[in-house]
């Protein structure tokens, strides 16, 4: 069987950049999620939450658990990254202030964006 362990940094990584965009501290974010600054100071420091405290951010960040899942029985580099665009419509969804109009050209503009970033690095443009 396979064994799975959680992506601590990339967590970390998502929690600070939506308290980055929201303004808020380590502590205000602890407050506003609802969990002890300590939780949050131990993922800074690439150790795991509890199962409660996981499953507490991911939640309060809308994002699905298994996106900070990782797979140890292989080697990271072998794991294939899911699509961006899929990756990011949920949030982009979430957002109130986007109409469906505004999704479907930010989905557009990152797919392109994503398609300019594979041709350059094929050598391709």
């Amino acid at each position: 069987m396979t064994r799975t362990k959680i992506d601590v940094r990339g967590l970390y990584g998502a929690l600070d950049a939506e308290r980055t965009t929201r303004g808020l501290s380590w502590r205000q974010l602890a407050k506003e999620v609802g969990v002890s600054p300590s939780l949050l100071s131990r993922l800074g420091n690439d150790l795991r939450p509890d199962a409660d405290g996981f499953a507490t951010l991911v939640r309060w960040l809308n994002m699905p658990a298994e996106q900070f899942m990782i797979d140890t029985d292989r080697d990271q580099a072998v794991r294939s990254e899911p699509d961006l665009v899929t990756q990011l419509t949920p949030l982009l969804r979430a957002r109130r202030d986007l109409d469906k109009r505004d999704i479907a050209y930010l989905e557009d503009v990152i797919r392109a964006t994503v398609r300019h970033v594979q041709a350059s690095r094929e050598g391709l443009e």
